[in-house]
């Protein structure tokens, strides 16, 4: 059967190049962003690596102490001496006392360590330039803030949901990938990134939503390689991939008459798609009847 496409293998080289542009661009910008993490969140423990208990630091806060302590113990350790580190988390224990924290010598040493970085020019992160600034975070670690976690949320859903606007759209001309399998490629990471999105908030709330941030952020890299090599094989390594190599073996198996993960997949979702409508006029009768009553009685009340 004819595809109603131009396949990425039969596309002018100049598209090619075009698309591998964009591919690399952003493949590189991933790359970095996963090293950005790893620097940020993944030392929030005060250990190398990301785990479960970096993403609770990060969103749920450290509880037990301080955000100035946390900081110091985590992302900011290399930042500044152990002996300097030491002296401010003892003046944040005993108090964070205004005079104290000039007699003591932490003014100055903020002023060598942290400003700058933390001063009125820097945007996103806190300005340390005076007392009255750095006091906020010397209370209790409550993690990220609900006017942070807003500001980082609009710009992550408008930037990253671009980003897979255009690999999606790259992928859709693959040829070696059923309509099954494109529809749950394409869809996957969009619906992987609102669960990350979420899972900030419900961890912020909750430490128990950690394991979902992880799960949905794989989710959206698993989702995003797939489509990338998919893409860059097709348009460059067509034959000695998909003809020759060990592609072949797949087009096999994507061609045999047995269903496939994705057939049954595709299955599921269809049959729950069609019961949406009638759920939603359950869910909406049953509102009328017993919801909207009692709500109108305690407005009267």
């Amino acid at each position: 059967m004819t595809p109603k496409f131009t396949p990425l293998k039969d596309h002018d080289t100049p598209i090619k190049v075009l698309f591998t542009g964009y591919l690399c661009t952003v493949g590189i910008g991933y790359l970095f962003a996963l090293i950005q993490i790893l620097f940020t969140h993944g030392m929030a423990d005060g250990k190398f690596g990301l785990s479960v208990d970096d993403i609770v630091y990060s969103y749920y806060g450290n509880r037990s102490g301080t955000v100035l302590e946390t900081q110091l113990n985590g992302a900011m350790k290399a930042n500044a001496p152990d002996q300097e580190r030491f002296k401010i988390m003892e003046w944040v224990r005993d108090g964070a006392d205004q005079y104290d924290y000039k007699d003591n010598g932490i003014e100055k040493i903020i002023e060598t360590r942290c400003v700058m970085c933390h001063n009125k020019e820097a945007s996103g992160i806190p300005s340390f330039t005076s007392y009255e600034e750095l006091k906020p975070y010397t209370t209790q670690d409550t993690g990220a803030t609900f006017a942070s976690l807003t500001r980082i949320s609009h710009i992550h859903l408008f930037g990253i949901s671009f980003i897979f606007m255009f690999v999606g759209l790259i992928f859709s001309f693959a040829e070696t990938t059923t309509t099954q399998y494109k529809c749950i490629a394409i869809g996957m990471p969009y619906a992987f990134l609102v669960a990350d999105i979420m899972s900030w908030w419900l961890t912020k709330i909750h430490p128990m939503f950690a394991w979902l941030v992880i799960f949905a952020g794989m989710g959206m890299g698993i989702s995003f390689m797939f489509m990338w090599v998919t893409s860059i094989l097709e348009m460059w390594l067509f034959k000695p991939v998909f003809i020759n190599g060990f592609g072949s073996r797949y087009l096999e198996w994507r061609d045999s008459p047995e269903a496939s993960i994705a057939d049954r997949i595709w299955v599921v979702l269809k049959t729950l798609t069609r019961q949406i409508k009638p759920a939603a006029l359950f869910v909406k009768e049953q509102w009328l009847k017993h919801g909207w009553p009692v709500i109108k009685n305690l407005i009267k009340k």
